[in-house]
Parts: C-alpha cells; sequence; structure tokens
C-alpha cells in the first residue's frame, strides 16, 4: 500500500485523537513501573538529561544507536530488489530517509568497569517531533507514514502522545547555517526590520474603511506629539489616548513612546506609512528581544543622532534574539553533535538507513551518490561498526548462529542470553563464565537485574545492539581485562577490518567502506546460498513498462526469445505489475532489442500484427530503456505506486530510449557472433525497414536462409527458465 502523506499538524490531530488515552512519558521509565530501566528524555526533561548524556558519552568506551521511523519504503517498487545496483539501492535508501521521519532515537553509551570486570550501559530512548520552531527554516512540515510501521509501532506500545506532544523538536546544521544567513542578510542593512514593518509599500487607500482608520491614526498621533511638544495640559493628552486599549503610553529606551496592541498586520502597515508619510520625529519601530518578546512600538525622538542611538540598540536586541531563537532551535542535533565531536565508535545493527537519516535530518541534504554520501559521513562519525557485518562476515560467529536468523533480537537473544534474560542466572552453568556482563545505571541508580524490555523500542533496542557487539568483541578475542586497545575498540586489529564496513544492499551483499566508498566483496559463507538468480550484469538489462497487465514474465521471455533466440534472455523479474527487467545473455542484445522496438513501433501497424513482438507491445503504452533510466527514475524525489505511472510522473515520454552507439562500428563488432542470432535481429529490423517495398504475404513467405526467420519459434529449449 502507497505511503500517505499528512501534514505534521494533521498527523498531530489524528493521532491524537485516535490515542488520547496514552499516558504522556516525560520522566525514567523505570520511575514509571517499567520492567526495564530506561531513561526516557522528552522536551520536559531534555536539557538535564542533554547534560547527563554528555558525560556518559566522553567516559564511553562506544556508543550504540537505533531509530524507529514512521516508514521505510514509499511504494512497492522502491524496495529493495535483486536486480537493484549499489548506487540505485543508495537512491532509494536515500528517498526513504528524505520522506519518513525519525520518531525515536536511541543512544545508549557503555563504558568499561575494570573494578566490577562489567559493561555499565545508560540506555537514553528519545522521543523526537520534526516541528517547525523556525519559521521557513527547519525540518519539513509533512512526511510520510507508512501503514505497515505505523501499525508495527503501534503494536509495540509506542506512545504517539509523548511523541507529538512531547517529542523534541531539531534543526540540521545546514538549516541551522541557512537560518544564520538569512539573519544577517536581514540585519546587514543599516535599519532593516526594525523601523519598518515587513512588506511595506505604498497601500492605495481604495477602500473606505482604510481611510477612515489613517485619517484617525493620524489624528491621534498628532494629538499625542503636540501635548509632547506643547507641554500644555501634558498630562491630559496623556491620559486622553491612554483610554484607547489599542495605545499604551509607556516610555521606550528612555524616550516617549506607544505601544499598539490588538491591530492587525495590514492596519500596523498602515500605521507605518501614516508615521512615515505624516510626521519626521515620531517613528515605528519593530522589536523582537528576549526580554519583551515581539512589539510594535511609535517612538519620539528630538533629533538624528538620538534616532540613530535608540535604532542600533534596538537592532543589536533583536539580532541577539533572533540568534538566541535560531540556537534554541536546534534541539535533538545537540545529541548528534556530541557523538560527532567526541569521534566515539558509533554502533548500529543494519545500520546503513539509520546512517542515511541522522545525515539527512540533523547534517543536511543527503549527497546525489554513495561515493559522495560516505565522504561526508566520514567527516562526522569517523568510525562506525554494524553488528550484521561481524555476524555475516566472520565464520566463527556465523557458527555461533547456527542457523538462526540475523535479526537483532535473534542475535541478542543468542550472544547474550543471560542479558536478553534480565539477570545473571546460574541456571545457564559454565557457558555464562564465558558472556560479558553488563550493568545498566539510570539516574545514578545502577541495575545488575532486570526484566526483560520492551523489543522495538529505540532505547533498549540500542542497548540490545551494544550488549551484542561487546559479546561479538569477546569472541572474536579482544580481552576487556587486559587488552589495552579495548580503549580504542575502532583501532584494535581483531575489529579493524570490520569498522566502516556497512550493507548498503542487505538483498545483494553490496557492503560499502566508508573510509573510500569503494565497494566490498560480501564474504558471508551463506552469500551464494541466497542467491536466487543468476550473476547480474546490469549493462545486460533493459527495464520494460506499461505492457499489458495480464502479461507474465515468462510470455515476455517467449515473445523476445522468438526474436533473438532461445538462449537470449537470462532471467525476467517483475518490478511490479507494470514494469519488467530482462537480463540478455549479451551486452550488443540491449541495443537491438531497443532498436528493433523503436522501428516496429514507428512503422506500419499491420507489420506490428504480426511480428512476435506484438503481445508485448500490444495497447502501444509500452515502454524500454536501458538501466541507466531505471536509475533515473529511482533518483526523483516522486514517489507513485506502479512504476509506469512513476515514469510517467518523472516527465518521460518517449516509448524507447536508443543508447547512442555508432551501429556500424557494434555490426562490425558482431561479425564472429551466432549467425541465428544476428540473423533474427537483422531480419527483423529489415523486414519492418521495407514495410512499404512487401507485402505482408511476401513477408510470411520470406526464405531464412539458413538462418532461423524473425518470425518464427526456435524449438531448442532456453538456458534459463523466467523467473514467475
Amino acid at each position: 500500500m502507497k505511503p500517505h502523506k499528512l501534514p505534521s499538524s494533521a498527523l498531530s490531530r489524528a493521532l491524537s485523537r485516535a490515542l488520547s488515552s496514552a499516558a504522556t512519558t516525560t520522566t525514567a521509565s523505570s520511575q514509571c513501573g517499567s520492567a526495564f530501566p530506561l531513561k526516557t528524555v522528552t522536551t520536559a526533561n531534555f536539557e538535564p538529561s542533554l547534560a547527563e548524556l554528555r558525560h556518559h558519552v566522553r567516559l564511553s568506551d562506544f556508543v550504540a544507536i537505533d531509530l524507529e521511523m514512521t516508514g521505510v519504503t514509499s511504494a512497492p517498487w522502491r524496495e529493495s530488489l535483486e536486480f537493484d545496483r549499489f548506487d540505485v539501492r543508495y537512491l532509494k535508501v536515500r528517498d526513504s530517509a528524505n520522506k519518513f521521519a525519525v520518531v525515536q532515537f536511541g543512544v545508549c553509551p557503555f563504558r568499561w568497569d575494570p573494578s566490577n570486570h562489567t559493561f555499565i550501559a545508560y540506555p537514553h530512548n528519545f522521543y523526537i517531533f520534526p516541528r517547525q520552531e523556525l519559521a521557513g527554516f527547519g525540518p519539513c512540515d509533512e512526511f510520510l507514514c507508512q501503514t505497515t510501521s505505523m501499525d508495527f509501532l503501534a503494536k509495540y506500545q509506542f506512545d504517539f502522545n509523548a511523541c507529538i506532544h512531547d517529542g523534541i523538536s531539531y534543526v540540521s546544521r545546514e538549516q541551522e547555517r541557512e537560518a544564520l544567513r538569512s539573519l544577517n542578510s536581514t540585519y546587514g542593512s543599516e535599519w532593516s526590520n526594525i523601523c519598518r514593518v515587513k512588506d511595506v509599500r505604498d497601500i492605495p487607500l481604495v477602500s473606505m474603511a482604510d481611510i477612515l482608520f489613517t485619517a484617525r491614526m493620524k489624528s491621534k498621533f498628532n494629538e499625542w506629539r503636540d501635548g509632547l511638544l506643547q507641554k500644555l495640559n501634558q498630562q491630559d493628552q496623556i491620559q486622553g489616548i491612554s483610554e484607547d486599549s489599542k495605545f499604551e503610553v509607556i516610555f521606550f529606551k528612555m524616550h516617549p513612546a506607544l505601544r499598539l496592541n490588538g491591530f492587525t498586520s495590514h492596519q500596523l502597515k498602515l500605521i507605518h506609512l501614516v508615521i512615515r508619510k505624516n510626521f519626521k520625529d515620531l517613528h515605528y519601530v519593530s522589536v523582537n528581544s528576549e526580554a519583551s518578546g515581539s512589539q510594535q512600538v511609535v517612538v519620539y525622538t528630538d533629533s538624528k543622532d538620538e534616532l540613530n542611538l535608540l535604532l542600533k540598540e534596538v537592532k543589536e536586541e533583536n539580532y541577539s534574539a533572533a540568534e538566541m531563537k535560531i540556537q534554541s532551535a536546534v534541539g535533538f542535533r545537540h545529541v548528534i553533535d556530541l557523538l560527532s565531536s567526541e569521534q566515539k565508535l558509533i554502533v548500529g545493527h543494519n545500520c546503513f538507513l539509520d546512517i542515511a537519516h541522522v545525515y539527512s535530518k540533523f547534517i543536511g541534504t543527503l549527497p546525489g551518490t554513495p561515493e559522495e554520501f560516505v565522504a561526508s559521513v566520514n567527516k562526522y562519525f569517523p568510525q562506525v561498526v554494524d553488528t550484521k557485518i561481524l555476524l555475516n562476515t566472520n565464520c566463527i560467529l556465523q557458527k555461533s548462529m547456527k542457523r538462526s536468523r540475523k535479526s537483532l533480537a535473534s542475535a541478542f537473544a543468542s550472544f547474550c542470553p543471560q542479558i536478553a534474560a534480565g539477570s545473571r542466572s546460574t541456571d545457564l552453568g559454565l557457558l555464562s563464565l564465558s558472556r560479558v556482563k553488563v550493568d545498566i545505571e539510570v539516574d545514578d541508580l545502577r541495575s545488575s537485574s532486570w526484566n526483560p524490555g520492551g523489543k522495538h523500542e529505540a532505547g533498549y533496542d540500542a542497548f540490545m545492539t551494544g550488549c551484542t557487539f561487546a559479546q561479538l568483541c569477546s569472541d572474536l578475542g579482544i580481552d576487556f581485562e587486559h587488552d589495552e586497545s579495548s580503549k580504542q575498540l575502532a583501532l584494535n586489529e581483531k575489529l579493524q577490518k570490520y569498522v566502516n564496513h556497512l550493507y548498503l544492499s542487505w538483498m545483494h551483499g553490496d557492503i560499502i567502506d566508508l573510509n573510500t566508498g569503494n565497494m566490498v566483496a560480501d564474504s558471508s559463507p551463506s552469500y551464494n546460498l541466497k542467491r536466487r538468480y543468476p550473476k547480474i550484469l546490469f549493462e545486460n538489462i533493459v527495464i520494460i513498462w506499461g505492457f499489458p497487465l495480464e502479461l507474465k514474465a515468462n510470455e515476455v521471455r517467449e515473445c523476445i526469445s522468438k526474436v533473438f533466440g532461445p538462449t537470449s534472455v537470462v532471467s525476467v523479474y517483475h518490478l511490479d505489475a507494470t514494469a519488467v527487467f530482462v537480463q540478455f545473455n549479451k551486452t550488443e542484445l540491449v541495443s537491438d532489442f531497443l532498436l528493433l522496438k523503436d522501428t516496429l513501433e514507428r512503422g506500419d501497424g499491420a507489420i506490428l500484427v504480426l511480428h512476435p513482438l506484438s503481445k508485448l507491445l500490444e495497447g502501444g503504452n509500452t515502454c524500454a530503456a536501458n538501466y541507466d533510466t531505471y536509475k533515473e527514475i529511482c533518483g526523483s524525489p516522486l514517489s507513485e505506486g506502479l512504476f509506469a505511472d512513476q515514469a510517467k510522473a518523472v516527465g518521460i515520454k518517449w516509448k524507447t530510449k536508443l543508447i547512442e552507439i555508432d551501429y556500424k562500428v557494434a555490426l562490425r563488432s558482431k561479425e564472429h557472433e551466432s549467425p541465428s542470432v544476428q540473423g533474427n535481429v537483422n531480419t527483423s529490423v529489415k523486414n519492418v525497414e521495407n514495410t512499404k517495398l512487401n507485402t505482408i504475404d511476401q513477408l510470411r513467405n520470406a526464405p531464412s536462409h539458413g538462418q532461423v526467420s524473425s518470425f518464427e519459434i526456435e524449438d531448442s529449449p532456453c538456458i534459463a527458465e523466467a523467473n514467475l
């Protein structure tokens, strides 16, 4: 099902009504009766919790993280597929990180305690929400929600009320820079935004209401000003105007002034114009200070020098207040800045998407290529370990897992059974002697036993990730008792080859090195066993979409094989109901197929009806291109439910995208090809090009001259069956 796109405000209202009975959590879970000692953090306790976390992170040996999001894939075809090349997989991850929100962030520092021969974990569970604290800056005010993900969160008792009402907001580094740049630009001119209302210009007084209003304002300010200048019956004059609740007589920076209350923005613009056109010693000033907040005042000054001094002081106060507002909007990003500045080893489980979310939400716009992404990420987080890499690329750890799934919960239960059970039970016997021990500390209360926590709560998942990592390090031979290098785990020679290797595509086994941006071969013993398809050669692939919906993969293969030979198609894979990948056994067949399709569609309709590809091209909506077009479509920020609709939304209007190659050179390079395959293609193209010179009957009776006619079906079996 296609995820629903909801503005933050709409989602807030909907979920708040639906879950109004949920209690908002603002203190440590242990104080609320939760079984697992976990520090839950919202806006109510963020500042003191951040100070505590800063202390724990600085003393830690590593920090485990985990995220909970509102969804993963914005359309079914954007899921991770077998035919996704590593750069396409990155584009899909980028799409997910850009469109879905992070609603919970788990951070769990781990510190080795040599005196007690145990790790101390400090699990923190942050509720965050992309609330816009700065007008025009900060997180996008809308995000996608995938129904399966929201149902998943609800299943595990996610507190939506705590998230929406008390979730910590944030701005990324890039958004903060933009806000500060805008601030400097706004206050760059001498008195901009101080003695003028935003967007004020000469407003023609067309309506009678505006004419009467400006006349009344001019009279009011004249009355007040005259009283000040003449010093006659001044008290009566001041009292008279102050009886109007919209005018409050004050002294502003030791100058007589009127504070304007209760006026609309349009009325304020009219007042500003009245002051500017009719009074040289009265000045409209917009004030925005931390102490007094936002207010509009009309100030009297005796001289221009006096006015300049006043405006300079107001400008400095306004700038300082705006700057502080930007700083306060940083919010949860302080946690990310802390992790980055301390350069600690970051541990996650299958965490490439998590890292992409961290970058997108708290650093800046995700780069367009995986190479650019890893180069940038490495600057902020130079040391990252994925426990899934450890589990899958180390033979010893593989044997420990046996046939268990590689999920976080399974790994935690397998490697840390005594911690998963919540106590150091002696029921485990001698096995417990080889296990790493972990205590938990929350609000200075240290626990050695507890009831198991709730899976898929970000703080607890971060705890599970860290515990699993600590045990895996021990199983690799890292001695926390005596090995000094355990203080710098990322530099330990037994761990170093796993650092900064992340699964870009678990389906493919694509591992990317965050140090270099290069792809690393998956050495997982089970990797080759899980391949469902023959070796994928992306240069041999065409993507076809818009064909009749009832057409199946084996029928697509059959149509193409009639023309190019029974062994020409290696595999056919459905992207969705409207699109398929077709992998040929030779790269040249990609351009041959596209050229033939284009020629057929430009030719006589009668010829197309008789051609073996007619079934595939029926309806006139079938489009085809090479793999690069698939990458281009995946890179679009749009996400339609069906791939054919996505291609149309992206703006693709052609039916066939030919590959720009020198066909004469290509034909010369085919001289040593199988004559039957070459003959099939040449005969098909020639027959179509000569449509106007031949009758249909002549085409039906065309001799093969020792080659298989383009209209005949070869009886020999295919080397690869279509993948249904």
